[in-house]
C-alpha cells in the first residue's frame, strides 16, 4: 500500500468572513496522531497545499473550482502511478473534492465502480439548484461531478471518455437526509445508482449491507473499485469534528466490518478519507478513532 496525503479544503464554504476550513490540517494531525505507526505502506506522497480562495471566479459557479481541477490533476497523476504499480492507495484528505482527482487516476487503468460512503449523498448539480444565485462548494457535488453532472471544469477529465464513473456502478450509503422534507437532491432517487440510507444500512446491519455493495460490484466483475469514505457517516456523538455533523450514524465497529472485506479485494483500488477536521477535534479524540479504525483494517 501507498499512503498519499492531500491537504485540502478547496470544496468547502467558509462559516464567516476570513474563515479557512481546517480539514487541510488533517493529514498532518493523523500523521501526528500516529497514522504512520497504523498502516504499513511502502512509500509516502506529501501534496502541497495549495491556497484557498473563499470568493468568485470568473467562468465557474464553484468556489475554488480551477484550484481543485488543478489539484485534482495532480492527484490523479500520482493515483495512476499508484495504480499501475499494482499497490493499494490510501488517501488522506481533506475535502470531498479529492475525490474526483483518485477517480481521475484510477481511470487511467480502466472503468472503475464506486462505493461512496457519506453522511450525505452529496449529489447537488444544475438538475436541482441554481448555479446562477448561488457560489457552490464541490464538496457537496462529488458524487454529481463524478457521475458526470455538473461543469465540465470538474466532469470532463484527459484520457476518459464520459463520466469518471457510471451511475450503475455506484453505491452510496449513509444519507442521513433523504427523509426531510426539504431534502436537497431527492432527484437521485431517479438514477441508477444504489442507494442505502443510513436508516437502511442500520436496519440490514453490516452483513446485510455488505451484500447490497457486494450484488452492485457484481455487476461489472471485470472492473475494480475505488472507495470513498466520508467520516462524518458516522454519528456525531462519535465523530463531531467534521463540517457537518449529525445523526444518526454508523460505529466504527459497523464501518471496519464492511470495510475489510473491500480493502482486502485485489479489485480494491484504493481509498478516500476526507472531511475529517482537527480545528473541531481539540482533545484529539477523533482523530484517535480514526487512527484505531485504520489499525484495524487488512489493506493488500
Amino acid at each position: 500500500m501507498q499512503l498519499v496525503l492531500a491537504p485540502s479544503n478547496f470544496g468547502l464554504s467558509p462559516l464567516y468572513d476570513g474563515h479557512i476550513p481546517g480539514t487541510w490540517r488533517a493529514p498532518e494531525a493523523l500523521m501526528d496522531a500516529g497514522l504512520g505507526e497504523a498502516v504499513s505502506y511502502t512509500h509516502l506522497h506529501n501534496l502541497p497545499r495549495p491556497d484557498y480562495r473563499p470568493g468568485a471566479r470568473e467562468e465557474t459557479s464553484i468556489r475554488n473550482g480551477h484550484t481543485i481541477r488543478a489539484y485534482d490533476l495532480i492527484l490523479g497523476e500520482t493515483i495512476g502511478t499508484i495504480c499501475r504499480s499494482d499497490e493499494l492507495a490510501l488517501v488522506i484528505g481533506g475535502d470531498c473534492s479529492i475525490l474526483l482527482g483518485a477517480l481521475v487516476g484510477a481511470r487511467q487503468i480502466g472503468p472503475v465502480s464506486l462505493v461512496h460512503i457519506d453522511g450525505h449523498s452529496d449529489f447537488r448539480h444544475p438538475g436541482n439548484y441554481d448555479p446562477a444565485a448561488v457560489l457552490s462548494g464541490a464538496a457537496g457535488m462529488d458524487l454529481a461531478l463524478a457521475t458526470g453532472r455538473g461543469e465540465p471544469l470538474l466532469t470532463v477529465w484527459p484520457n476518459v471518455s464520459g463520466p469518471l464513473v457510471s451511475d450503475v456502478n455506484v453505491i452510496q450509503i449513509g444519507e442521513r437526509e433523504s427523509h426531510d422534507h426539504d431534502f436537497a437532491w431527492p432527484d437521485i432517487a431517479d438514477t441508477a445508482i444504489e442507494q442505502v440510507d443510513i436508516f437502511e444500512a442500520q436496519k440490514v446491519g453490516p452483513s446485510g449491507l455488505s451484500q447490497r455493495i457486494h450484488d452492485v460490484l457484481l455487476l461489472t466483475p471485470e472492473q475494480n473499485f475505488w472507495i470513498h469514505f466520508d467520516v462524518d457517516v458516522m454519528d456525531q456523538a462519535i465523530m463531531p469534528a467534521v463540517d457537518c455533523p449529525g445523526s444518526p450514524g454508523l460505529s466504527p465497529e459497523y464501518l471496519v466490518k464492511i470495510l475489510s472485506p473491500l480493502v482486502s479485494s485485489t479489485r480494491c483500488l484504493g481509498m478516500t478519507l476526507t472531511i475529517y477536521d482537527p480545528d473541531r477535534d481539540q482533545t484529539g479524540q477523533c482523530a484517535a478513532t480514526i487512527i484505531d479504525m485504520l489499525r484495524e483494517l487488512p489493506f493488500r
